[in-house]
């Protein structure tokens, strides 16, 4: 009889400080929030800021290990949501939820929508009306 075993080996890895250099990053894990999570919400919320529709503000939120937050304009709201960054390796990037909100405080808001990092600023512009 056999038994498959795990060989784990500790090294040492640069965070990235690119929004691109977190594409296929492993995060760490604990009962605190790492330092690389605190590195990539800080790079996210950068990126989302310079990929705003024009006139928007962002209000940006960041957990343990995911983000969420409401793009504005004009009264109008848009609340979007990555899932845990540990568990759902690359979703930040490929399966944004963005819906409709009557606020900054309106969680449940209304249909959800899903989009990628790349069509961000297109889905809450038209999501803004």
């Amino acid at each position: 009889m056999k038994i498959v075993r795990e060989n784990v080996t500790t090294y040492e890895e640069e965070i990235p400080q690119t929004i691109q250099g977190f594409r296929n990053w492993e995060f760490t894990s604990g009962g605190t929030t790492g330092p690389d999570f605190k590195v990539f919400a800080r790079v996210f919320k950068k990126y989302l800021t310079h990929e705003l529709p024009t006139g928007a503000s962002l209000i940006f939120k960041s957990g343990h290990y995911d983000c969420c937050g409401f793009v504005t304009r004009g009264g109008k709201y848009v609340y979007f949501s990555i899932s845990d960054v540990r568990y759902f390796r690359g979703e930040w990037e490929r399966n944004i939820l963005v819906r409709t909100a009557k606020s900054d405080h309106d969680w449940t808001g209304g249909c959800n929508n899903f989009t990628t990092l790349m069509n961000f600023k297109k889905s809450v512009d038209m999501l803004l009306g």
